[in-house]
């Protein structure tokens, strides 16, 4: 079990490091859109622009290096957003559960659903890439960005983060159910996956919470 945590540690690694360096891209994209807003609304600067006729400095590079950026931070932050829990949860019963349920729940949802989506997603991705490589995919405008297969490499390498962060959580989900407790505790220290409702729930049943003890001495 000591083995499946320190394998799990080395899936955890790449997509933490992938989404901190994503995460950089919010700042040149805010820069072009700044750029972009200013160049297009101020006729000083739009007028500038269009005489010094520069390549990089058109409405179409600013508008697809904008969605470029999008898809960056998008497709970058997958692994790292569910590492930290930090993505969308619909959890109407399983945040009533207790823990052990919970990882049950969790580990059944990876094994069935999201690793074998996540291999076919990749590898379909994968197509999508070579074939836009294969066809020497352009922008759509003749003046904007191309190549544009670089950008949908990232496309895989999102869901390969994503992947490794899946793995990850499932290791240390199975270290948690069947390990020892000393293991238990070292793989539920970085878990981030349980919802603590119902622990709330059951503090304020038993009355131990301050505001429902408050409430009783008012």
């Amino acid at each position: 079990m000591d083995s499946l945590i320190k394998v799990a540690d080395w899936f955890d690694r790449p997509s933490r490091a992938i989404g901190k360096i994503g995460s950089w891209f919010i700042l040149p994209l805010i820069a072009i859109i700044m750029f972009d807003v200013i160049t297009r609304k101020i006729d000083f600067f739009r007028i500038m622009l269009a005489e010094a006729n520069i390549y990089w400095f058109n409405p179409n590079i600013f508008q697809d290096s904008q969605w470029h950026l999008h898809a960056i931070l998008m497709f970058t932050s997958f692994g790292f957003g569910y590492l930290m829990n930090s993505h969308v949860r619909v959890d109407i019963f399983r945040e009533l559960l207790a823990k052990r349920k919970q990882a049950w729940v969790e580990i059944t949802g990876l094994t069935l659903m999201a690793i074998p989506y996540l291999l076919i997603i990749t590898y379909f991705s994968y197509r999508f890439v070579a074939l836009s490589f294969g066809q020497g995919e352009g922008s759509e405008s003749l003046t904007g960005i191309g190549m544009r297969y670089i950008i949908k490499s990232v496309m895989v390498l999102g869901f390969l983060s994503l992947l490794s962060a899946l793995l990850a959580t499932w290791l240390r989900l199975f270290v948690f159910l069947f390990g020892n407790e000393d293991q238990k505790i070292r793989a539920a220290d970085v878990i981030t996956v349980f919802a603590h409702q119902a622990e709330e729930i059951e503090t304020v049943v038993k009355g131990d919470g301050s505001t429902g003890g408050g409430a009783s001495n008012a």
